[in-house]
């Protein structure tokens, strides 16, 4: 079993204390820190010399008055991936964090095996998509709409997933050489508007928030209402 270093920062000592209680027997999963602002638990790694965590757990709501986009950021630079851990009552907040680089949104109303399941799954680089995240991108007026054509969104649906090129081109009859080319012009697309998708896990981002996929155990976002068309041709 694959054992991650994870850290939680919360400026609610009794959130902070249920999250180490909670996983001090989960095998696999080792709290290495609590801390009450991301400037905290930086200064803490770098004074005990611990190598980059794993994961950290993020309530974006901290009593500093740091944003989620500048906490999200620092830990990111420091080597940590990022597990948004909120309230859910504000949408502009998750909105901030799921732009920052977050790998998912996690409620604290969740039941304990969600929230055990969600670190387990971003620990290992893999994002975590929950319906809060995608209503509240669903939501974002200045989400711009990439353009993709009907074949770059099918292509699209199916690398995201976790199709190979090789399935995919098989399954949208067309060749490799073209599912690659298609890959590109997507990227690009995304990259034009703003919305990189520099690596398979920013495309699987960029699926769910324009419903090109359903979120796992989910509603699916539907497709988004466009709010700024590329120009460039479908070249379909």
């Amino acid at each position: 079993m694959n054992s991650y270093r994870v850290a939680l920062v919360d400026d609610h000592e009794i959130v902070a204390r249920g999250f180490a209680d909670l996983f001090a027997s989960i095998p696999g999963i080792t709290v290495v820190a609590l801390a009450r602002t991301v400037n905290e638990l930086v200064e803490e790694l770098a004074r005990t010399g611990e190598p980059a965590l794993d994961l950290v757990i993020l309530d974006l709501r901290l009593a500093d008055g740091s944003t989620p986009a500048l906490n999200v950021r620092q830990l990111r630079e420091a080597g940590s991936a990022v597990l948004a851990f909120t309230g859910g009552d504000d949408a502009a907040l998750v909105r901030s964090a799921a732009h920052s680089g977050v790998l998912g949104v996690i409620r604290k109303s969740e039941p304990a095996t969600v929230l055990l399941d969600a670190v387990r799954q971003a620990a290992s680089g893999e994002p975590v998509a929950s319906t809060e995240w995608a209503a509240a991108l669903d939501g974002d007026p200045d989400l711009a709409d990439a353009g993709l054509s009907a074949r770059e969104r099918q292509v699209l649906s199916l690398y995201a997933a976790g199709a190979k090129a090789p399935l995919v081109a098989t399954t949208a009859g067309v060749t490799e050489s073209t599912v690659i080319d298609y890959i590109r012009r997507i990227r690009s697309k995304y990259e034009r508007v703003g919305r990189p998708a520099n690596t398979k896990i920013d495309l699987y981002k960029r699926a769910l928030e324009d419903g090109i996929l359903p979120v796992p155990g989910g509603r699916s976002a539907g497709p988004r209402t466009p709010q700024r068309r590329s120009t460039a041709p479908d070249g379909d």
